[in-house]
């Protein structure tokens, strides 16, 4: 598989040659992300990356799982072994089409993946053998190889790189992997995912299965704890994003609201009853609004998009995204005055509150285990408030903005200097 190129401008290096700075096997000037395909998952390594200012010498590798029909029922098996069921169960479907040829007509083929007919020869993945040789047949001339990863499907990927070539790469594996932390160079993950070892947690699950709820020990060396997820804003990227989108958004009439709308989860259900509770909430505020922008999210269920738009679209302040390129989140991000989010998604909350503008949460009490105790922590910090209807959006409020990138991009360099190493100037 050939690597994805990140598309960031390269940046310009300065200082003392390496030769004279430790020699160039000290000196990391190169990254490798793994990802699962899923936005969220690689927005928090590329984050990283950019963070750390390698995005301009960055490749992006994926794990791929196949998709469709059964498939979408086997995603709790790891992923080589879904692999191998996968392909056993299509040799079995083409052996029985052959012996059925009367009912081939009637027959669909089976749901291919990214496009392609399904094979393991044909499945677009990150290779550890590939990534492992490539670490070290550059090592002398390029130096140390930093991995990023994030994702429970890409564990078993990153930690192997790790067993296989140990002194030629660094790597970070964002979001817990439940056990087995020495596999990892570091781990970065959210405060919450703790949560499972609190009295709070302890009260909610039976004693028998506490040995299976992972993690199970405290967090050690190995471990940077984050309030929410990585991401790839900051005042610079606002900076662009304003100038970007300066056309779409300087004329609107202020205050612009912005509403992120997500959906469901295991840990935040919703439905139906949610949706018309919001809508009747930004009617309330409609009066202290000067412009109101909705999107939805990939994950937004049709009945929930649906009311939203049928009790609120066709009024004059509000303009809903309809999904077509380009994406103007962005744009939201940078113009914006307030948002209103569902308290499904960290990631787009983690985001909202690293501008330091008021972020007001939807939903919040409708959320269970550890992602009641992320809005706990929120609200605990003054981040976020509970979204009622009753706000007047041109009184604003601020706090000290999350900044959790940077902060573990700042611990990235100090287990670097453990190792000896250093990120280039």
């Amino acid at each position: 598989m050939k690597p994805i190129r990140l598309p960031e401008p390269p940046s310009p290096t300065m200082g003392v040659p390496e030769i004279f700075e430790g020699g160039a096997n000290s000196i990391v000037r190169r990254a490798v992300v793994i990802g699962n395909g899923f936005t969220g998952s690689e927005n928090q390594s590329i984050g990283l990356i950019r963070a750390l200012g390698l995005s301009d010498n960055c490749s992006l590798y994926r794990v791929t799982r196949p998709r469709g029909g059964i498939n979408e029922w086997l995603h709790w098996l790891p992923v080589s072994l879904h692999k191998k069921l996968d392909y056993v169960l299509r040799q079995l479907y083409i052996y029985w089409r052959l012996l059925t040829p009367a009912r081939r007509k009637k027959l669909a083929a089976l749901p291919s993946e990214n496009g392609f007919s399904v094979g393991l020869s044909t499945v677009l993945e990150a290779d550890v053998k590939q990534i492992v040789n490539m670490a070290r047949e550059t090592y002398e001339k390029d130096g140390p190889l930093l991995v990023v990863a994030s994702g429970r499907d890409t564990i078993s990927i990153a930690s192997s790189i790790k067993r296989l070539a140990s002194q030629n790469v660094f790597v970070v594996q964002i979001q817990h992997p439940r056990s087995h932390l020495n596999r990892f160079d570091l781990v970065i993950t959210p405060h919450h995912d703790y949560y499972p070892m609190t009295p709070q947690a302890r009260e909610q699950v039976p004693r028998f299965l506490w040995k299976w709820i992972t993690p199970r020990e405290p967090p050690d060396e190995h471990v940077v704890l984050t309030v929410g997820a990585l991401h790839q804003i900051d005042f610079a990227a606002l900076r662009v994003a304003a100038s970007t989108w300066h056309d779409e958004f300087a004329p609107l009439p202020k205050p612009l609201l912005v509403v992120n709308i997500g959906g469901p989860t295991s840990c935040c259900r919703y439905g139906t009853d949610l949706a018309k509770q919001l809508t009747v909430n930004l009617l309330g505020v409609l009066d202290s609004c000067g412009s109101v922008r909705i999107s939805f999210s990939n994950r937004t269920p049709a009945k929930v998009s649906n009311i939203v738009i049928k009790e609120i679209g066709n009024t004059p302040k509000v303009y809903i995204w309809d999904g077509e390129e380009p994406n103007p989140h962005m744009g939201h991000l940078a113009w914006a005055d307030a948002f209103v989010i569902t308290a499904d998604s960290v990631s787009m909350i983690s985001e909202a509150c690293s501008t330091g503008k008021p972020v007001y949460i939807m939903g919040s009490e409708r959320c269970t285990w550890k992602l009641s105790d992320f809005h706990k922590c929120l609200g605990e910090r003054g981040v976020v408030r509970p979204f009622t209807g009753s706000e007047d959006i041109s009184e604003s409020w601020s706090y000290p903005p999350l900044n959790d990138t940077a902060e573990a991009a700042r611990r990235v360099h100090e287990a670097l200097a453990e190792r000896g190493l250093r990120l280039r100037p």
